[in-house]
């Protein structure tokens, strides 16, 4: 039986009116639609809808971080302030002791603190 050159390309090539597609299994839908429903719950876990609300809202983008950031300034400052003083009040207990080179010193910082 010899087969034709044109009878072999149409068997390799399909005609336009029917088009061969490999069909998907079952199983390979199954996977994808688990994923799909994986996908789903990990963005609302994540609340994405809302965060991206969020950045739409220019306004509320600002002011939010405009209180955040006076937030951290103050707690800065708070912070500082309160390792300052405890840092003050191991000094002066310092120079209780009489020590030569440091208590000098401290002596002297204690002054400028205690100026009006």
């Amino acid at each position: 039986m010899a087969v034709s050159d044109e009878e072999e390309k149409s068997r390799m090539m399909p005609s336009t009116s029917k088009e061969i597609v490999d069909p998907v299994s079952v199983l390979e839908l199954k996977g994808l639609r688990e994923q799909v429903v994986l996908l789903s719950q990990t963005l609302e876990k994540m609340r994405l809808a809302e965060y991206i609300a969020y950045l739409n809202n220019p306004g509320r983008l600002l002011w939010f971080n405009f209180l955040v950031g006076l937030l951290r300034g103050l707690g800065t400052a708070l912070g500082a302030g309160v390792l300052a003083g405890f840092a003050y009040f191991l000094l002066k207990r310092i120079v209780v002791l009489n020590l030569p080179v440091i208590g000098g010193f401290i002596a002297e910082l204690s002054r400028y603190v205690n100026q009006p």
